[in-house]
């Protein structure tokens, strides 16, 4: 079977035979070369299926990446896009000249949509295998290192930076089980690119270090990526819940399963890898490589337990504590997805996030957006998602905002309103006041504001919401 790639097409499959879609009319074949046979991937604004080269003698697998824009888009941004497209594909052409970098077939316009042709590669994505298999270990970790630093040290040697990488961007190939780096987020460049900008806030929040969040992508950036990613790959734990964003630091080490060590050598390589600061972390791929081969290979000795931190009252009080989310795609029981919110905090976009924190609310309790919520209603919010929400706060703002912050303020002042209000920069008499300020520099627990609160008695939305965090458990 043929598969066409019309957006919106009711039948897309169609007979091996037939060079136009039964249903909708569009060509079958691109090119006159290529046939879709089935997606097996969709994005925001693109879609991957698996092809067939029909020109190739062995009738060879290959992999098409569509980007279509939005019908609604101007001239000058369709005319910005598909000039971005083309300078892309054409570093991607010379990225596939490395036997670890899926090969470019082709790249072409056909029909007002823009289209890559890679090579297919048999195998699957270290995010797979870790969950078929299990999490890593130290000599694996080892293996990815070696294997993939030299294709990145390639790619960077070109002045690209990858911007995404991650468990789920790195392949091994089922025939000789080489680490392919796949996926450069050609799309994602273009479609989230604002056109007029000089920063692209490109990657997936988790994985993504700060300076990347804001636009400002370096070569270190794609380590520290590395870095997580192979933390992640020894946990089986999703990166949010291993950073303490009080100690700004990550405690990965906490997570690693009953009875696993890590050597002090590895240790000390991941650790740098994920430093916050760009000054503290390896500056090239060449450094890391350098280390690895410089540090002698001592037979690995049983870690030590670390001495617990310096714990002061604000540290204490504040500190995130760790929780049963275990799903890195942030979806609740209740069927929300917290991805954006997720990501609007990543990037310190403090004024979206708080909209986005009463759209999930009203979207939980099966309410219209925007829609103001009675006190009663902050009862039947799930334990899990009050726990996600109150978590990405915390993370993202270093522990100055969240509801458990404002629930521990709100005991401190014996759960006096007036005085809550006047801690945390609140009037006291008008849930809608332009008071807010969507900065760090705001009181802490200023944020997520009160917003969403309406009623006869919205002034009460603080001890309620600070008996439901109690029995929920989340401090």
């Amino acid at each position: 079977m043929s598969y066409c790639l019309t957006p919106g097409c009711q039948n897309p499959q169609a007979p091996d035979n037939a060079q136009f879609c039964l249903s909708c009319g569009s060509p079958l074949l691109l090119k006159q070369q290529y046939r879709p046979l089935k997606p097996i991937g969709k994005g925001g604004f693109g879609r991957t299926f698996l092809a067939v080269d029909e020109n190739h003698p062995s009738k060879q697998r290959c992999v098409i990446k569509q980007l279509y824009l939005e019908g609604n888009q101007n001239t000058l941004v369709i005319k910005k896009a598909t000039q971005l497209f083309h300078q892309e594909a054409a570093r991607l052409n010379e990225l596939g000249k490395h036997p670890q970098i899926p090969a470019l077939l082709g790249h072409f316009e056909q029909q007002k949509r823009l289209y890559l042709v890679q090579e297919f590669i048999d195998g699957q994505t270290l995010q797979q295998e870790s969950q078929q298999k299990g999490v890593f270990n130290e000599t694996q970790i080892w293996e990815l290192l070696r294997d993939l630093l030299p294709v990145l040290k390639y790619v960077h040697d070109r002045n690209i930076l990858h911007r995404d990488i991650k468990p789920a961007n790195i392949m091994r190939c089922r025939k000789d089980g080489k680490l392919i780096l796949i996926d450069f987020g050609v799309a994602k460049v273009i479609t989230d690119t604002a056109l007029y900008r000089t920063g692209t806030a490109v990657g997936t929040p988790e994985y993504v270090a700060a300076e990347q969040m804001k636009g400002k992508a370096l070569p270190a950036s794609d380590l520290y990526s590395l870095g997580v990613s192979c933390i992640y790959l020894l946990t089986g734990v999703p990166p949010l819940d291993m950073f303490d964003a009080v100690e700004n630091r990550w405690v990965w080490r906490d997570f690693l399963p009953q009875g696993t060590q890590v050597s002090d050598r590895l240790g000390r390589i991941l650790d740098r890898l994920v430093k916050s600061t760009v000054s503290q972390r390896y500056k090239s791929v060449a450094e890391v490589m350098q280390a690895i081969e410089a540090t002698p290979k001592t037979p690995r000795q049983p870690q030590q337990a670390a001495p617990p931190p310096s714990v002061n009252f604000f540290t204490k009080l504040f500190r995130p504590q760790i929780g049963q989310i275990q799903r890195g795609n942030l979806i609740s029981e209740a069927g929300v997805d917290y991805s954006r919110l997720q990501y609007l905090l990543a990037a310190g976009k403090w004024e979206q996030a708080d909209k986005e924190t009463w759209t999930v609310m009203c979207h939980i309790l099966r309410k219209s957006p925007s829609n103001y919520l009675q006190t009663g209603d902050i009862e039947k919010l799930p334990c899990e998602d009050l726990e996600i929400i109150d978590r990405l706060w915390v993370k993202f703002s270093k522990g100055h905002f969240g509801w458990s912050v404002q629930k521990q303020i709100f005991e401190l002042v014996e759960e006096d309103y007036a005085q809550f209000c006047d801690r945390i920069g609140w009037p006291s008499h008008d849930a809608r006041s332009p008071y807010l300020k969507f900065s760090l520099s705001a009181p802490l627990g200023h944020l997520p504001s009160r917003s969403w609160i309406g009623g006869y008695q919205w002034w009460r939305h603080a001890a309620i919401m600070a008996s439901k965090l109690d029995r929920c458990q989340i401090a």
